[in-house]
């Protein structure tokens, strides 16, 4: 498959950038069964086991943990995207065909996370208005109508306004009964307009963290994903200076993620919480995810070393259609029907929890399956 660039150049797919989705997605699909086959393995086992089990688990509110930079690296990765897709649209038909373009995608997204909640099924209050699927797509609309719109110096400024906006909301409006600058679970600004604004039901009964407000840094996200990829776009830059520029950036996203964090005076600094998006989050996400993207790109698109990723292509070239199947249909009965029974007791009697263990690579199997069957067929679930 060939993309064009909004300049005109054609550029073939990366391989890289599907096989760091389909790494991602990985994680999506098997990391709560494998954080919880880790948590029971830890209690008898190794020390190092316990590290295992906590990167593999969310941070209960401020911090930062592996499995937290999951859903902000694939918000990052949508933006990388965009500037492939819509920046040949804009190219070859223009940009109101493009805006049209990003408006059909981001809708149905938008209405199939509503529709994977649940939609009506509950009566109109239980809907769940926000939620994962309608984070990207709103974050994947911001992020795109910038990018179509305006250069990338005016998008840097957008998401650096987004980013102190957003500090300057939660740490000076006063939250009614308690004030300005909380961060407390329940009493920041996020909560508190979720609480009052948000209909239907909420992940945390009182609030979503995918809630209204929070929105705003995860476009942000979404924006550092096309720097990324109109770095990589870039003509006068070697594979190589690519894969060293990504990495420059990630380091410099990570100082300044840990020094808004923890490094300013109390009243400017804002704290790493994933569930309220917080805009040192966002940095230290966004490192993390150049880094990655830098490591993918060296490895697969520099040095050709690729035979390893195909099933993550596989799966990274039809995310929506796996995140579907992993979550609707229950891949552990699948997985106890080829390893469960006897021979997960036996392994279980070997060794503590090997048997639970196997489930839980069963199960992340059947999805990989799944990635290979619509990937030989040429099968792709897109919006």
């Amino acid at each position: 498959m060939v993309e064009t660039a909004p300049d005109g150049a054609k550029r073939t797919r990366w391989l890289s950038l599907d096989a760091l989705r389909g790494f991602d997605m990985f994680w999506i699909m098997g990391a709560d069964a494998l954080g919880g086959v880790a948590a029971a393995m830890a209690e008898k086992q190794a020390p190092w086991t316990h590290a295992v089990a906590e990167q593999l688990e969310h941070v209960a509110w401020e911090g930062f943990r592996f499995y937290d930079l999951i859903f902000p690296l694939f918000v990052f990765i949508a933006g990388i995207s965009l500037v492939l897709s819509l920046g040949r649209i804009a190219e070859e038909k223009g940009k109101d065909e493009a805006l049209a373009r990003l408006l059909k995608r981001s809708l149905l997204l938008f209405a199939l996370g509503v529709l994977y909640y649940g939609g009506l099924s509950k009566g109109l209050d239980q809907v769940r208005w926000l939620g994962v699927l309608q984070r990207i797509a709103l974050a994947y609309y911001g992020a795109g109508f910038f990018f179509i719109f305006y250069k990338a110096r005016t998008c840097a400024f957008v998401t650096a306004g987004l980013l102190l906006g957003y500090w300057a909301l939660m740490a000076l409006v006063p939250v009614p009964g308690i004030g300005a600058g909380n961060y407390d679970e329940g009493k920041n600004l996020a909560n508190w307009l979720d609480f009052r604004f948000l209909p239907g039901r909420m992940h945390d009964t009182t609030h979503d963290p995918e809630g209204l407000l929070s929105t705003l840094p995860a476009v942000a996200t979404c924006l550092l994903g096309t720097f990324a990829g109109r770095w990589l776009l870039r003509q006068d830059k070697s594979p190589s200076m690519k894969s060293a520029g990504l990495a420059a950036a990630g380091v410099a996203l990570l100082i300044l993620g840990w020094v808004w964090s923890s490094q300013l005076p109390i009243p400017f600094q804002f704290p790493i919480i994933k569930k309220i998006w917080t805009s040192s989050y966002v940095l230290l996400a966004g490192g993390w995810s150049c880094l990655l993207l830098a490591l993918f790109h060296w490895v697969i698109d520099v040095r050709g070393w690729s035979a390893w990723c195909r099933p993550l292509v596989w799966v990274g070239l039809n995310p929506i259609a796996v995140y579907l199947a992993a979550n609707l249909v229950s891949m552990d009965q699948l997985a106890r029907r080829v390893a469960g029974g006897p021979l997960a007791a036996l392994l279980n009697g070997w060794m503590p929890h090997l048997g639970d263990l196997v489930l839980a690579l069963v199960g992340i199997g059947w999805c990989f399956l799944l990635a290979w069957f619509l990937h030989r067929r040429k099968l792709y679930l897109r919006l």
